[in-house]
């Protein structure tokens, strides 16, 4: 009796599983706003230098005549590049001569002007305040909200690389319960920052536990359900992300603070937090790691959730040694990335699930710096997004059950890379096509996000589960720091950055296509061993003949 009979006898799709998902999902609604909030904490308002004779009134009331206040703008700010008063320049004289209706532009366009010395002046009726207009991030200091952007994502990517590793040594729960304090005490810490500097590590510690958040969640999910409902759980997860950038564009749409709003996505956490202690722990991995007697505990826990109360009574640390033998015997060395990497059989499928993560997130932060350069109304934009996601993932739900995982991640990866390859091809007068196919690509992508989460889930051994999932989650974050770049290849032709944007995913569908194996309604691997009797029996059905037993290669 392998885990999975152990499961069926406690319950693979009873109340526990619905509990479960429930407490897990909601903490990803709050947790999704996090890795997109400096749309609106860092939104960059219409700004212009501060000049005494518009903003200090004593100086303003000494001038003769009181002209109005856009004859005083006209003689203080000279024009910018789009015409409008300039954003960072300022006359460092009053030019008057400007109201005269027969002056000409050579009378004064050339009079010496000057940064903002004295600060800016910001339009606050959309934001009353962002990060840019409480360190004033615009004219020479405008590279500091990338940078900010940045660090974040450099968070994303440390963390992955750390929880997968921790999880995988010392429990799901215990680190999630770990993440979810983290990104409430930092994202409180974050609101109170007293200078930029401290504002980019609170950021930084906020995402580090949002990739052991959303690792750990997915992981614990695929481990209490069966291989059926697997499918279901894991996308109504990839949902919560959806619904949180709704709950996202409401909750920015009222408060207009970046500090209150950063408190309003940040402090839900420590209700997280308390609830996570009664999560049960993933009983696959206790029993996986020897720890016997905490499985049993979980197995009885979940037994009573679904009324199975004599069966889970019915277990003993006795039986879950006879049951788990074999795995037991093969699995007390801890899993290591040596082995997730080397390992035969398992080393290919490792490489090309880090090739997908890392066009997944190249192609989605291209779409979306793509996506946002067509609409001014943020707010809008934000849950426009969510109308191809979520309909994209209620897709997914029905391509995998049809068509299992390895046909599904290819078609959407290719889908979402022919999209973008297809802009290529239309006019840039054919506006609509264009922000359609780009809507369809970010469609494919969100889709491909899902069936990546599930792949991934039942590709590795529990042993190795969390190491695999945080080395993939790197990919994605390295993808979406380099994803950026490759717009600066425009300079060489307007329709490179799409091509490369296009061809990336598309390599990703085909190399999954040809090396990755198909684990559609599969038993979760619990060790190395587990996977290669797979290949072995796989290989031995194509040359027609029947395997009876297989311990390894």
């Amino acid at each position: 009796m392998a885990f999975p009979e152990l499961l069926d006898r406690v319950g693979s799709r009873g109340r526990f599983q619905v509990l479960q998902m429930v407490a897990l999902v909601v903490p990803i609604m709050w947790l999704a706003p996090q890795n997109v909030l400096e749309n609106f904490s860092a939104a960059v308002p219409s700004h212009r230098c501060w000049v005494p004779l518009l903003d200090n009134s004593t100086a303003q009331a000494s001038v003769p005549g009181a002209p109005d206040s856009q004859a005083l703008l006209a003689v203080s700010i000279p024009l910018g590049p789009n015409r409008g008063p300039h954003q960072c320049r300022r006359f460092r004289h009053p030019q008057w001569q400007v109201l005269d209706p027969n002056a000409t532009a050579s009378n004064w366009s050339e009079a010496d002007t000057e940064p903002c010395v004295d600060g800016w002046v910001y339009n606050r009726s959309t934001f009353t305040s962002t990060i840019v207009t409480k360190w004033d991030l615009v004219c020479d200091a405008q590279t500091l909200k990338p940078m900010a952007q940045s660090i974040y994502l450099a968070g994303n990517l440390v963390g992955a690389a750390v929880c997968g590793q921790v999880s995988d040594r010392f429990g799901r729960r215990r680190v999630l319960t770990w993440n979810y304090l983290q990104v409430a005490v930092a994202g409180t810490a974050t609101a109170f920052a007293p200078t930029f500097s401290m504002y980019c590590f609170f950021r930084f510690l906020v995402a580090f536990a949002v990739a052991g958040t959303m690792l750990n969640t997915i992981t614990l999910l695929a481990e209490w359900t069966s291989a059926q409902a697997r499918v279901l759980v894991v996308t109504v997860n990839s949902l919560g992300y959806s619904f949180g950038q709704v709950l996202l564009a409401a909750v920015a749409y009222g408060v207009r603070d970046w500090r209150l709003l950063q408190l309003a996505v940040s402090v839900p956490h420590f209700l997280c937090f308390v609830y996570s202690w009664w999560l049960a722990e993933s009983a696959r991995w206790l029993l996986i790691t020897g720890r016997l007697e905490r499985g049993l505990r979980e197995l009885q826990k979940v037994a009573t959730i679904n009324g199975k109360r004599a069966m889970g009574d019915a277990l003993t640390v006795e039986v879950l040694r006879s049951a788990m033998q074999e795995e037991l015997s093969v699995s007390q060395t801890p899993g290591s990335l040596v082995a997730l990497l080397r390992t035969p059989g398992l080393g290919f499928r490792t490489w090309v699930f880090i090739l997908c993560g890392f066009a997944l997130g190249f192609t989605f932060y291209g779409l979306i710096l793509d996506l946002q350069a067509l609409g001014s109304n943020i707010f809008l934009l934000q849950a426009l997004i969510v109308v191809a996601d979520i309909p994209a993932k209620v897709g997914t739900l029905l391509l995998l059950g049809r068509l299992g995982r390895r046909p599904t991640q290819t078609v959407l990866l290719m889908l979402a890379g022919l999209c973008i390859l297809a802009n290529t091809l239309v006019p840039h007068e054919m506006g609509a096509l264009r922000s359609a196919l780009a809507v369809l690509g970010l469609g494919g992508v969100a889709a491909a996000f899902t069936c990546f989460a599930i792949y991934t889930s039942e590709l590795f051994p529990t042993v190795l589960r969390m190491t695999a999932g945080g080395l993939c989650q790197m990919a994605t974050r390295v993808g979406a720091i380099l994803g950026p770049l490759v717009r600066l290849l425009s300079v060489y032709g307007a329709s490179l950055p799409l091509l490369v944007y296009g061809v990336v995913p598309v390599l990703s569908g085909l190399a999954v296509l040809l090396v990755l194996p198909e684990t559609k309604n599969q038993p979760l691997p619990d060790t190395i061993q587990d996977l290669q009797r797979q290949v072995v029996q796989k290989a031995a059905r194509i040359q027609g003949r029947p395997v009876l037993k297989s311990t390894g290669f």
